[in-house]
Parts: C-alpha cells; sequence; structure tokens
C-alpha cells in the first residue's frame, strides 16, 4: 500500500484528493436546517442525523407503535367488556341515589314560620340525616347515557333486565348495593346463584350490544 503524505503531492493533486473526500463525506450527510447551531462536518458527527441511523430510528418507532395499538389478525378491539359495563351501570346507579329528591309536586303541603333559636338551641332537636352531595353535570350526562343501555337488552328477556337495573342500585353514601343477590333471589322466587348468572347473562347482552354499535 502506498502511503501519500502532502509533501509529495502537488497542489493541484492535493485539492483533488480532499474535493472528493469532503465530497462524498457530504453526500453522507443528513439535511441540516439553515439555523443549525453546529453543522456536521462529517457523516456520523456532531449536529445531525445519518440516513441510516434515521431509518433505524424509524423502523424501531413504527414497530413499537404497530406493537402498542396494533390487533392481531387485523381484528378491532372490543371497546367494552363485563367489567367496565358492570362500572359504568353501577356508576350510574349511584348518581341517581344522589340526586335529591325534591321538586314539584301535586300533593298537599301545609309550613309554618321556622322559630328563631339561639345557637344552643338550634341543633338536636330532629335527628340528622347524612345526605351525598349533588352529583357534578358531567356524572349526570353519563348517568342518563347509561340509563338507555338498558333497552338494549330485549323486552322478551324483561327478567334479565329487572335483575340489571336492579343490581346497578349502589348507596352513594355507604357504597353497598340497595339489592343483594339474595334478596333479588327473595323477590324473583328463584336462587340466588341463579341470579348471579342471569346477571351474568344480561351483561353479556350489554356489552354484545355495545360492541356491534360502536363499529
Amino acid at each position: 500500500m502506498t502511503i501519500i503524505t502532502h509533501a509529495t503531492i502537488s497542489p493541484p493533486e492535493h485539492g483533488a484528493q480532499h474535493g472528493a473526500v469532503d465530497g462524498a463525506a457530504g453526500r453522507s450527510q443528513a439535511p441540516v436546517a439553515p439555523s443549525a447551531p453546529c453543522p456536521p462536518m462529517k457523516s456520523g458527527g456532531h449536529g445531525g442525523i445519518t440516513p441510516a441511523r434515521a431509518g433505524t430510528r424509524r423502523i424501531a418507532h413504527g414497530a413499537a407503535h404497530g406493537a402498542e395499538h396494533g390487533a392481531p389478525q387485523g381484528a378491532l378491539p372490543a371497546r367494552f367488556d363485563a367489567a367496565s359495563v358492570i362500572a359504568r351501570l353501577e356508576e350510574a346507579g349511584e348518581t341517581l341515589m344522589a340526586l335529591p329528591a325534591s321538586g314539584p309536586g301535586t300533593g298537599l303541603r301545609t309550613s309554618t314560620l321556622d322559630i328563631v333559636r339561639t345557637a344552643a338551641e338550634s341543633y338536636g332537636w330532629t335527628s340528622g340525616r347524612l345526605r351525598p352531595p349533588t352529583p357534578p353535570a358531567a356524572r349526570i350526562t353519563r348517568m342518563d347515557e347509561t340509563l338507555a343501555w338498558l333497552a338494549l337488552i330485549p323486552d322478551d328477556r324483561y327478567v334479565l333486565r329487572r335483575i340489571v337495573s336492579s343490581r346497578m342500585l349502589v348507596s352513594p353514601t355507604t357504597g353497598r348495593h340497595l339489592f343483594p343477590w339474595r334478596r333479588l333471589g327473595l323477590l324473583l322466587g328463584a336462587d340466588h346463584k341463579a341470579i348471579q348468572r342471569w346477571h351474568a347473562q344480561g351483561i353479556d347482552l350489554l356489552v354484545a350490544a355495545l360492541n356491534r354499535a360502536s363499529k
């Protein structure tokens, strides 16, 4: 191998050699914005990304994005499942029970002026009642949307609809169901295990109908 030094090269040959090297390096560089503070001086140097590295990074990002958001065999993932539907139903039932039971009515009412009492006598005359806070407007909107789901259960399966609608009622103060499984079994004249199976069948009907509507 012949080693070429600057001493043995004439000025034209020296310029041609450096021009070829710098030109090849410039073609392999990635494009740099005009405002880049430190443009790259050679391929893969400071200030830029070579096309090979950029392509590898794009391929890796595409693989990760596809693995995260893709579905097997091109099938779309289900939007609803049994756990999410039950959670929405119980939230709607708790919101419904938290709404204030007040408003205009047709019944006759009588009223008297309140007696002005001192601070020491203002409390303790009647037993206090713990009232849940009024739900926000967004939660009431979700409740109206969820209550409309009950119509997705066919009319010929009205027993399942009754079980699902009764089981969704949750006390907003204690977090307990107003109708336990055994109480529902007593009301419907069936075993509580059968009530649980029928409730699961009703939830499956809702999940299937919601997933069909979301496609």
